[in-house]
């Protein structure tokens, strides 16, 4: 691509020199902002519901009534079960995605997935304030399903907006963006929770939500414009079966090993969820006490990705590409798990919980982004969504029991197993970096046009 002529010193910034040179940024920007924004005001209530003692809230009465009929305690497998839960629907929800993407173009069902998203949070609003009993269990699951699907629609329609050269030196900006969003978001709900009460706190993220919607409108004419320039027909449907995802993944080396990658990855993440989470448990009982502390180390995560977003993100992913971004936070996580199998101190499980996450959003999540721009369109939307959603929730399915099983033993012997796991993403990384090298390099993108075309996307 045309690349904009050196600047002399004083000149303006490398950020105000990409704002400049591609319009579409500023939309991306705000979408991913608010999107995460207004995920992260929601984070916390989720994860109090999960770490509740309080089973009367989180689950329904008829499941009590089966529960106790059988002589289970329900309250003893709280996550193991929102976990299965959020599993199974996920698995139902993946070919009607399937479905969605491949009978209706992206300016139908873009749009249509945040509209049903903001109802839902309306419905929600009403949930917590008439004390539903088991809104504990549906927004856990629902909050899943939106992290997942509402994230995933996001990336796949900023490789349609983005090729492979712009995504290298803008995925930068856009994941910082985000993590502005993240930060502000769990700030949000640490400030009001207290005065708004939790049932107020879905209005304000449909809001975000409702600005999102504006962004897409904003951003298709450009996705439209880059899919032509690779000679696609962006107004067609995908087309395809609606299993086209898993065939995919199954043929494909790079996505297979994206797969691999996601699975470990998510699996080292659920063992710290759930130490976390008897933590909480024990200090934090109540509702508005345990969002609170969340939200503090959601903040905490915020706060660490954004550094390193600004400082390391886009000089590593330009001057050495994915390799480092996948195989760095793999290696962090294996010496963060290998330190707690020594000394599982709660504090500990804290410091290795935010570096985890923060080295997952910061690093890992741009690269394998960056790495959808360079697979087939269908790639992007089905492959993705396949690894998105039901690898992942089949992640946290299999380590949500296996960390049950193991807690038996104790904290350490759960430590010395997730060695084992962070080796495994360290494997992923590895295979993923050896698919990348194979690739056929692309030729250089054109500029951006400054302005969208006429005809609406």
């Amino acid at each position: 691509m045309i690349e904009p002529a050196a600047a002399p010193p004083g000149a303006r910034s490398p950020f105000r020199t990409a704002l400049a040179e591609s319009p579409p940024l500023w939309w991306a920007l705000l979408y991913f902002f608010c999107l995460l924004c207004g995920y992260y005001v929601l984070r916390p209530v989720r994860d109090a519901m999960g770490a509740s003692s309080d089973i009367a809230a989180v689950f329904p009465p008829a499941l009590l009534d089966w529960a106790a009929a059988r002589g289970i305690a329900l309250g003893d497998f709280t996550l193991q079960v929102l976990f299965s839960g959020t599993f199974v629907v996920m698995l139902v929800l993946q070919p009607l995605y399937g479905a969605l993407v491949s009978r209706y173009p992206r300016r139908v069902f873009l749009p249509a997935v945040y509209l049903i998203f903001i109802v839902c949070l309306i419905g929600f609003r009403w949930a917590f304030d008439t004390d539903l009993p088991g809104r504990g269990a549906l927004f856990f699951i629902w909050i899943a399903v939106f992290n997942l699907f509402a994230v995933t629609v996001f990336w796949s329609f900023m490789a349609d907006v983005f090729d492979n050269d712009h995504a290298k030196r803008y995925y930068g900006y856009i994941g910082a963006g985000g993590t502005l969003g993240a930060f502000l978001g769990p700030f949000i709900t640490t400030v009001f929770v207290g005065r708004i009460g939790v049932a107020n706190l879905p209005l304000v993220s449909a809001g975000f939500l409702a600005v999102c919607l504006l962004c897409i409108l904003k951003l298709r004419s450009w996705a439209r414009r880059n899919e032509r320039r690779r000679a696609a027909r962006d107004e067609r449907a995908i087309g395809g079966s609606i299993w086209a995802g898993l065939k995919l993944v199954a043929r494909d080396p790079l996505l297979r090993g994206l797969a691999l990658l996601m699975f470990f990855g998510v699996g080292v993440g659920t063992l710290l969820y759930n130490e976390q989470a008897a933590i909480v448990r024990q200090y934090y009982p109540g509702a508005e006490a345990a969002t609170r502390y969340y939200s503090i180390i959601d903040w905490a995560v915020a706060m660490v990705t954004i550094l390193v977003q600004l400082l390391l993100t886009r000089w590593l992913l330009r001057r050495y590409g994915v390799g480092p971004m996948l195989l760095l936070p793999a290696i962090a996580i294996l010496i963060g798990f290998s330190l707690l199998s020594a000394s599982p101190y709660p504090l500990l499980v804290a410091v290795v919980q935010v570096l985890t996450r923060a080295s997952e959003f910061s690093l890992a999540k741009p690269a394998r982004e960056t790495l959808y721009t360079r697979v087939s369109r269908e790639s992007r939307y089905k492959a993705k969504a396949v690894i998105d959603t039901a690898v992942y929730r089949g992640s946290d399915l299999t380590f949500v029991w296996l960390h049950k099983a193991l807690a038996t033993l104790g904290s350490k012997i759960v430590f010395l197993a997730g060695i084992g796991i962070a080796a495994g993403m360290l494997l992923g990384a590895w295979r993923v970096v050896r698919a990348e090298r194979r690739l056929p390099e692309q030729p250089a993108a054109a500029p951006l046009p400054d302005r969208p075309t006429s005809r609406a996307g």
